[in-house]
């Protein structure tokens, strides 16, 4: 998609051309997401939030996940890793209905990654824009988890433009009758069921590790990576 700027203005961005705004724009130790905080081992993640595990390079973010030496209250092994939220910041960005978000990420190879882009707000209000596991390679997941309906959620397979250390550019429109999404200009779902007028969540982009019940888990030590170039948000310019 090419965004149309006399519809859309960019309203926020994260260029990631200087150091993380730790505190004033991002958070990256704690979500509510997370049952205890900073980890979760309810959703089959292996994650313990440690804000180290962001670094800023090149105009690049790049995650990082490695053991972190302690045990997840289900008896796995923990890894650090790193997640970028605007909830509890003091900027306190949220996204809203008719806004269109778009990141370039690059796409891990090792078994176990699990890198998204989300939105949560008090327990809901969750749009994936994408998810994606390294063992079905070509494949993005893309869910509507507002309101439920068959096409709620897609999985978008395309052997082209998806694939472990590929970049891809992915975009979501949260229409309020329908959420779109897109992949490196394409739109290639449309659920039709949108998030309604009043929605509004705060963003997350993370990388987790799976647990192995739907996805394998790490299958070594070695430091699992992901890198993001950029996440901007245009609004609806009647929204201002």
């Amino acid at each position: 998609m090419t965004i149309d700027t006399a519809t859309f203005t960019p309203t926020w961005s994260e260029e990631f051309d200087a150091p993380i705004a730790w505190g004033a724009k991002w958070v990256g130790d704690r979500s509510s997401a997370y049952r205890h905080g900073d980890h979760n081992p309810d959703d089959n993640k292996l994650d313990w939030l440690d804000p180290g595990c962001v670094t800023v390079a090149g105009g690049m973010a790049t995650f990082t996940a490695t053991p972190a030496g302690r045990t997840l209250e289900n008896g796995r092994p923990a890894w650090r890793t790193g997640l970028l939220t605007t909830e509890y910041s003091a900027e306190g960005f949220q996204v809203r209905t008719g806004d269109h978000i778009e990141t370039r990420v690059r796409l891990p190879s090792a078994t176990g990654a699990w890198p998204a882009l989300w939105t949560w707000k008090d327990g809901a209000n969750e749009i994936d824009s994408f998810e994606y596991h390294p063992d079905n390679p070509d494949l993005l997941e893309l869910s509507n988890h507002v309101t439920c309906s068959p096409a709620s959620s897609a999985y978008h397979t395309d052997a082209d433009a998806i694939g472990p250390d590929r970049w891809v550019t992915i975009g979501t429109r949260y229409g309020a009758r329908c959420v779109e999404w897109y992949v490196n200009g394409d739109r290639v779902h449309c659920d039709g069921t949108g998030v309604g007028a009043d929605w509004s969540a705060y963003l997350i982009l993370n990388l987790s590790l799976s647990a192995g019940e739907h996805h394998p888990a790490p299958c070594g030590p070695a430091p699992v990576t992901f890198a993001v170039d950029y996440l901007r948000v245009y609004r609806e310019a009647s929204r201002w």
